[in-house]
């Protein structure tokens, strides 16, 4: 039966008060029941809309069909014969931006929880003991080299290897996972899950190899030598950018990469690690994208007694999640919104004792069409603070382009490639963060599929 609710099932959650005390993770999942029930709200519509939203395909209403009638395995099955990374994807797509947009239920009230589904079907299937072991595919005897096991990389790796391709992937780091294990905290995307998304892969036949620096271990060109018929450059964009404003070199400034990196990779917040951070007591994390709202809850998490955000335009303009804003702000992170940073002070000893930022108004739309920031003259203020961290965005690693020849480069270090993934050197396909600079899991991904049909179409043509 139909359920005509206009509002979704809520997500169950730890207490704030309680998570910020933890990296625990801070959505807890449906119940089977609950799953069912919110998959009963989906109206199985004939021209599937909500399918126009997901960069990777996603049979929706199939998948929310299987749900509604409790056959969670089925729904397991038609979701991941399109997406490689469910339970990934289910916790930190932005669903609300692409397929939920598009539900007709969102009409007159709510859309249906289409990642909260996609979620608990993969939660569902990863805690079975008796799940069916992967098959791995009859191997085609085509080559095919994948550079950076983030989302881009590690979809296109599991396409490829679906179709029959031996496929390695080379990742710089000791662990898999690129973006998914250094830069999204515990507490909204748990390692395990990372971990058993990429255990299917392997047991699928994917190959990986760790520490592995493409420019420095290996370079593009012996990745060829090596009988390797085509790469896939999925590597991410890593390098963080700063504000160059005065006092950048003090103690106690972060990246958010940095921060983030420590905390979820090498593990700062736990006693029993080498890696600690030095004890935040008042933070200052500037910008306000899902990073920022990320290095500003670590923070938190990390002891510090006051962490804000400072960001230059108002609510309306914040680029993050309204979940991640809505998890913020109920952490007790404080926001000074239309507030520029204009200079980092810093004691005698070379630690940072606050942040200088200026009054912001809002004028004119820029070429993105937000409302331009305009400078009120002498509003100047300082914040007290002991630390801050830069969260403005990142930029691909120069490592490949400087060690790699026949690319061609955007003016900001993106590399150059057509809409298949194509880019100006023969054989060589590239995707996901690594051509369009930081951006969305989801999108990383729908690049790592596109690759992966396009190199299947090269290789072909080869034949």
């Amino acid at each position: 039966m139909a359920n005509m609710s206009l509002k979704k099932n809520p997500m169950p959650e730890q207490d704030a008060v309680v998570r910020c005390g933890n990296f625990d993770e801070v959505a807890l999942g449906y119940t089977k029941e609950q799953a069912m029930d919110e998959a009963a709200r989906c109206l199985n519509c004939r021209n599937m809309p909500c399918r126009t939203g997901c960069p990777v395909s996603v049979r929706i209403p199939e998948f929310i069909a299987k749900v509604a009638e409790g056959d969670f395995d089925a729904a397991y099955d038609i979701l991941t014969s399109t997406n490689s990374l469910p339970a990934v994807c289910g916790r930190v797509c932005p669903q609300e931006k692409q397929c939920e947009s598009k539900c007709v239920r969102s009409i007159k009230g709510e859309s249906v929880g289409i990642g909260r589904l996609e979620r608990f079907v993969a939660d569902y299937h990863m805690a079975k003991e008796d799940k069916p072991a992967v098959i791995a595919p009859e191997s085609n005897g085509h080559k095919i080299a994948v550079i950076g096991s983030g989302p881009a990389g590690l979809t296109c790796a599991g396409d490829l290897r679906k179709m029959g391709y031996d496929v390695t992937v080379f990742e710089a780091f000791h662990k898999s996972g690129g973006v998914l294990v250094y830069g999204i905290p515990q507490f909204r995307l748990p390692k395990e899950i990372v971990a058993a998304e990429i255990a299917n892969l392997t047991a699928m036949g994917v190959k990986i190899v760790n520490n592995a620096i493409i420019g420095k271990s290996v370079t593009v060109d012996e990745l060829f030598e090596d009988g390797f018929e085509a790469v896939f450059i999925g590597s991410g964009a890593g390098l963080p950018q700063f504000l160059h404003i005065p006092g950048e070199n003090l103690l106690g400034v972060y990246s958010a990469n940095e921060l983030l990196t420590r905390t979820n990779l090498m593990k700062a917040y736990r006693d029993d690690y080498d890696t600690p951070i030095k004890k935040l007591h008042r933070v200052a994390v500037v910008g306000a994208g899902n990073v920022a709202m990320d290095a500003a809850r670590v923070s938190k998490r990390l002891g510090a007694e006051h962490v804000y955000i400072c960001y230059r335009r108002g609510r309306d303009e914040l680029p993050a999640r309204l979940e991640e804003v809505e998890h913020a702000e109920a952490e007790g992170i404080e926001f000074h919104l239309l507030n520029n940073p204009v200079a980092i002070h810093g004691g005698e000893d070379g630690h940072v004792t606050g942040i200088e930022l200026e009054k912001q108004e809002l004028g004119e739309p820029d070429e993105k069409g937000r409302r331009k920031p305009v400078p009120v003259a002498g509003s100047n203020w300082i914040l007290d603070v002991d630390a801050v961290v830069i969260a403005i965005g990142t930029s691909p690693n120069p490592l490949i382009r400087n060690t790699t020849g026949g690319l061609t480069f955007t003016r900001k270090g993106g590399i150059e490639a057509d809409e298949s993934g194509a880019t100006s050197r023969e054989g060589v396909f590239a995707g996901g963060d690594a051509v369009t600079g930081a951006a969305t899991v989801i999108l990383a991904m729908g690049a790592g599929k596109t690759g992966a049909e396009s190199i299947d179409k090269y290789i072909k043509s080869k034949e």
